[in-house]
């Protein structure tokens, strides 16, 4: 399915989508490399044993881009402007390699663009849960998007 238009979306929409994803050492140490965070939390399995979680902890901004991109498909691909900003992002519980994280997505809010008639923002709050369906992050992102074709 491709992403939505502005106008496809209706407040309290709420989607379930069914990509999956099990998440691996590799991504994370990966990506902890490509962003240069050194964080011995991601990426130094001697010390994550000294730890309270005894394992690497996957980076956040990895599990945060996981979640919206799990999303994508269903929402946005192909009829975003681009992102407008995002907040009240948390992360209540960790993440971990072999964790396998699907996602939903929620429309909080619609409104038309004031300088941008071909445009609207909608804000989308997403959810990331484990494989145990226990909320591994939460955030509230705005997006701006196209409206349908006339």
């Amino acid at each position: 399915m491709a992403g939505l238009y502005f106008d496809q979306f209706e407040l309290g929409q709420a989607i379930d989508h069914e990509i999956r994803r099990t998440v691996t050492d590799m991504d994370n140490i990966l990506f902890s490399s490509l962003t240069y965070n050194p964080a011995s939390i991601h990426i130094d399995h001697a010390y994550c044993e000294t730890t309270e979680f005894g394992k690497p902890l996957m980076n956040s901004i990895f599990t945060l881009g996981l979640v919206i991109g799990l999303s994508i498909q269903d929402t946005t691909l192909g009829t975003t402007i681009g992102n407008l900003g995002m907040t009240d992002t948390t992360f209540p519980k960790p993440v971990f390699a072999g964790d396998t994280i699907h996602s939903r997505t929620t429309v909080l809010e619609k409104r038309e663009s004031k300088s941008r008639p071909s445009q609207g923002i909608v804000t989308f709050e997403h959810l990331g849960f484990n494989q145990r369906d226990e909320v591994i992050c939460r955030t509230v992102r705005a997006a701006l998007m196209m409206k349908a074709p006339s």
